[in-house]
């Protein structure tokens, strides 16, 4: 877990098989990937008709055994929630749901469309209700006022809208599941037995559920679920491969799969090429938990420095509602991070962790730390500095409140207390994923957009006519 990284996105996943218990999968897939989005869940189930459970809170806190036991069907979509675009609240939890053709379709959606305001004028000249302030309300208002079957509606509805999208959708009679042309969302396609097919954000997901990763859905596809396969249709041409870059530096779970490798394996080796870059004299190498930890494996391993889990992280302090008092907050990331001064007491300290978004909480866990008895404290970040906004699907802060855009290294040391401070190198970074540069989106860290920007960057931008007539 990033100390100040970027906020988490979201998580998606659909299911088409008819002798499972698809709600239940669904569960456990949402359940896996709950690192996406803790601020709400929701699914859709369909067999003749679509039934939609949604609900602020986590995964477990939405779905018990009665809800689980009354959402039947041969066909389900999943999704938890962050929001990047609208409020956190109740209206835009997903799944969200459109009328379409005497019926209904859900859906859900991890990224951001650049072109809302756009797509919300054009829809105007339609008597559709919006009741979100999603983008992603947009895109099922989009499919239901289009003709055809749910993938011909698909298709229709890719040509209108720009921007970065892993989308699942179903209706009463079938279910997809389809990605932006550049691919900047993740989305896979897994086999269930020989009774099911599955898409997930994340191949975790599948190994859940005991599914089988088959391949990534490619940029620019739609894929059609059945129970005896699946149908492939190239509903725009393919820009490319631009995965975001952040996936492998801190979003994805370890043990997923992404662009043909572990995510454990890529950012070990980010730790390793670290050390070879920028080494320190030190005692100790510690890591961040969660996504700081194979980095820093990684550099005590090339930096031929002892590795030690030296912070407990408290797993049950997430995403609250129930905000701490002001004496809490004033310890920042101690609700979250616990030191372990037997181990820490005396030592120079290598800290490893994924990234530096607004500098916020780093000096409180620099401070920590040397509280604990640490004489030195070497913070050794595994990806390069952030020096951009992300459009495409990730809370990100404003230039302005990027520290890395607005103080050099030496700066940001002082600033947070440490010893020194060190960002891993842009070719260094591309030369640990092992993949071209060209295959990545890396906007955050270049200022090089590879899709077209929005007029508006504010994400409560359509909250105000929420509850009426699309661009009322």
């Amino acid at each position: 877990m990033s100390i100040d990284g970027p906020r988490e996105e979201c998580g998606v996943f659909a299911i088409a098989a008819p002798t499972r218990d698809v709600a239940r999968l669904t569960y456990f897939a949402l359940h896996a990937m709950q690192h996406r989005g803790q601020e709400s869940a929701g699914m859709a189930v369909g067999d003749g008709g679509v039934t939609v459970v949604r609900e602020l809170g986590l995964v477990a806190s939405v779905f018990d055994e009665p809800s689980l036991m009354s959402l039947t069907g041969e066909r389900a979509i999943g999704h938890v929630r962050y929001s990047t675009t609208g409020a956190n609240k109740w209206d835009n939890a997903q799944p969200v749901t459109s009328q379409r053709m005497g019926g209904m379709v859900a859906l859900g959606h991890n990224g951001n469309l650049t072109n809302s305001d756009e797509l919300r004028a054009d829809l105007a000249e339609g008597e559709m209700l919006l009741e979100a302030g999603t983008d992603s309300e947009l895109i099922a208002a989009a499919i239901g006022e289009a003709a055809g079957n749910l993938a011909q509606a698909a298709e229709q509805t890719m040509k209108r809208i720009v921007g970065a999208y892993s989308v699942v959708a179903l209706d009463e009679q079938s279910i997809i599941a389809f990605r932006d042309p550049s691919g900047v969302r993740p989305l896979s396609l897994g086999r269930l037995g020989g009774d099911g097919w599955c898409v997930a954000s994340e191949t975790c997901a599948f190994e859940q559920i005991g599914a089988r990763f088959e391949r990534e859905v490619r940029p620019g596809e739609i894929v059609v679920l059945r129970p005896d396969g699946v149908e492939s249709i190239q509903a725009v041409p393919s820009k490319g491969a631009k995965l975001c870059v952040f996936e492998q530096i801190y979003f994805a779970r370890p043990d997923s799969v992404l662009d043909g490798g572990t995510v454990w394996q890529r950012r070990r080796r980010m730790g390793e090429q670290l050390a070879v870059e920028s080494p320190a004299p030190a005692d100790l190498v510690v890591g961040l938990p969660d996504s700081g930890t194979p980095a820093a494996i990684g550099f005590a391993r090339a930096g031929g420095i002892a590795y030690s889990e030296a912070v407990v992280r408290n797993r049950y302090v997430g995403r609250s509602f129930i905000q701490p008092d002001q004496s809490l907050r004033r310890q920042g990331v101690r609700l979250k991070f616990s030191p372990l001064e037997d181990v820490i007491a005396g030592k120079r300290l290598v800290v490893v962790d994924d990234s530096i978004v607004r500098g916020t909480t780093t000096g409180q866990v620099v401070e920590m730390l040397k509280d604990a008895g640490a004489t030195e404290i070497h913070l050794r970040i595994s990806s390069p500095p952030v020096l951009w906004p992300c459009f495409y699907g990730i809370d990100m802060a404003d230039r302005e409140q990027l520290i890395a855009a607005n103080h050099d290294v030496d700066d940001i040391a002082t600033m947070t207390g440490a010893t020194s401070l060190a960002y891993l190198s842009l070719d260094g970074l591309q030369s640990a994923i092992g993949t071209p540069a060209s295959g990545y989106c890396r906007a955050c860290l270049t200022g090089d957009y590879p899709i077209a920007l929005p007029e508006s960057a504010d994400k409560l931008r359509f909250e105000a006519d929420a509850c009426g007539s699309v661009g009322a």
